[in-house]
């Protein structure tokens, strides 16, 4: 195959939104051990800024508190939990982004739920007393944490209001008038602070048009907009799984890039867009999420989403996650890029990949991306062999990418270094390289050998860690001058299992060895002149009588 010669002039910036924003389970999960453990593992390695999710208003966070007692009736707001989960949030580093919903019991209309946890999904029975909720709410958070802060943390009213499952008969007129009253009581609180929606789902780009004329006629705030993206087709059920259809990785994009077309020439065109929820199957029972075919497929989303988007949220980080219930197996088709325990997915590799690129971008491709770090001069490329979706036919067993890159090319020693050989002639980059496909670094394969423990015990578990552990491997390329002062290249030639990412580093080598370091002779065996040590039957040479034989003394 033809080899791709990358310029050495950046051709972009590679931006942060690919991790601007991560989903996560309803509010209420962050209580627990295992959601906190797994938030800071992803924190660690990938740093995400923001975190959104269901259920900040639901009765198990125990906000909105009607009560009727002792001729005493009022409402109370009770944030002890609320206070709990944010300050777990921003001791982790990520801020909230904040989804007003679901109804509390105390102030709906009606009893319509959505998921397992029973999220109630009906319009306030009282669009004064939901306002007040929203100030009370707001005024609390700024209060315990500033106004400084809160005042970075986005608002979103609502989620996928065009859907009857989130919300009643998918009422577009009873949607907007919950979006003017919670709107109008975040600026009543702070004119500064960030509100926007319509948070709809995908297949309602009819919403667009009506949503802005609202913004419009009506004078409301809308600082951003939100909309959610999947490419999967209706769900086949089986016992507690699905199996779905997939279209392309470019829908995707597709769906990014939809709202701002829509919207070119209204008031809203210039405003900021965030994805606030995406991934190929919109089920949480669905395969697909725990294998390595989903990296690969996303490989391109992420490469190139930020050309569409300001933000663009993964749904979700964790397997700690309950709309459909309690997991009935340790692997079981969850949102999460993380798997119960910290079990690290291959799509969580491809986040942690991501995070190690550089900020210039100097080529994006079919299947592959490559930055550099301006400070260092480290070359990073991220590579994937390409899938289609269900239409494509199946992939090959390896895909071959051939890369000319260019590297910083050292040609004087640093004469500060005592011994350091010349470089002139013998200049290499170190190449350290990480690879995730359909064995390695793939815990779902190994359960699946290991023959799907539904719980798997605490021995299956370390197994399941350690297979889940990218393929590494460290070597180093020969840099070809290429004419310019301090500039060379390297040929990188990658062979990528099947539904494989792979994320390779290179740096430059300066060699500090000293000249009296000679490996050949680690296991004390005589070398003769030419290197070659005195067993290989091709060389002439005898062993140096004279070299000094151990003795008692050499031991002592």
């Amino acid at each position: 195959m033809e080899r791709i010669t990358v310029s050495a002039q950046p051709v972009g910036v590679l931006g942060d939104a690919w991790r601007t924003c991560v989903g996560t389970g309803r509010f209420n999960l962050a209580l627990r051990q295992d959601y906190q453990d797994s938030l800071a593992l992803v924190q660690r390695e990938i740093g995400f800024r923001y975190i959104r999710g269901h259920g900040l208003l639901h009765d198990d966070v125990g906000v909105h508190r009607p009560y009727d007692v002792g001729g005493h009736r009022g409402t109370a707001y009770v944030f002890t939990y609320v206070d709990q989960v944010v300050d777990t949030y921003l001791r982790l580093g990520i801020k909230p982004f904040l989804e007003l919903g679901f109804m509390p019991s105390g102030l709906a209309s009606g009893d319509q739920t959505v998921f397992w946890w029973l999220g109630n999904v009906t319009p306030p029975r009282d669009h004064a007393e939901w306002a007040r909720l929203v100030r009370a709410l707001l005024r609390h958070l700024i209060d315990r944490y500033g106004l400084d802060e809160v005042r970075t943390w986005p608002v979103e009213v609502w989620n996928e209001p065009n859907l009857t499952h989130f919300w009643k008969d998918a009422d577009q007129d009873a949607y907007f008038r919950l979006y003017e009253a919670s709107a109008l009581a975040v600026k009543d609180v702070d004119a500064a602070l960030q509100v926007g929606g319509p948070a709809i789902s995908p297949g309602a780009d009819d919403w667009w048009e009506p949503f802005a004329e609202l913004v419009t006629t009506r004078g409301l705030p809308a600082d951003f907009l939100s909309v959610h993206a999947y490419s999967s087709g209706p769900a086949q059920h089986v016992p507690f799984g699905v199996y779905q259809t997939l279209q392309r990785p470019q829908h995707l994009l597709d769906q990014f890039a939809g709202p701002r077309k829509l919207l070119a020439g209204t008031a809203l065109a210039d405003r900021p867009l965030h994805i606030t929820e995406f991934n190929t199957s919109y089920r949480p029972d669905n395969p697909v999420h725990d294998t390595a075919y989903n990296a690969a497929y996303l490989a391109p989303v992420l490469a190139e989403g930020g050309e569409h988007a300001d933000s663009f949220a993964y749904w979700t980080f964790s397997d700690v996650f309950e709309e459909e219930g309690v997991p009935a197996a340790f692997f079981h088709g969850g949102f999460g890029m993380l798997a119960h325990r910290q079990v690290r997915k291959p799509t969580f590799h491809l986040y942690a990949f991501m995070a190690r690129m550089g900020q210039d971008v100097l080529a994006r491709g079919v299947d592959h991306l490559v930055t550099r770090h301006p400070a260092t001069g480290q070359v990073t490329v991220l590579a994937w062999q390409p899938v289609g979706g269900t239409d494509d036919p199946a992939e090959p067993d390896r895909h071959e990418v051939r890369l000319s890159l260019p590297v910083a090319h050292p040609r004087v020693p640093d004469p500060e270094v005592t011994g350091a050989a010349s470089t002139s002639d013998t200049s290499r980059v170190f190449v350290l390289r990480h690879d995730v496909d359909e064995s390695a670094g793939n815990a779902w394969a190994a359960w699946g050998e290991m023959g799907r423990p539904a719980s798997p015990s605490g021995r299956q578990l370390d197994a399941l860690h350690e297979a889940s552990e990218p393929a590494r491997r460290a070597y180093s390329l020969p840099v070809v001058p290429t004419g310019s002062a301090g500039e060379g290249r390297v040929d990188l030639d990658l062979t990528i299992g099947r539904h494989g990412i792979t994320l390779v580093t290179l740096d430059p080598v300066r060699d500090e060895t000293p000249p009296w370091l000679d490996d050949a002779r680690i296991v004390g065996r005589p070398v003769s002149h030419d290197g070659r040590t005195a067993t290989d039957p091709t060389d002439p040479t005898p062993t140096d009588p004279t070299d000094p034989t151990p003795t008692d003394k050499d031991h002592a």
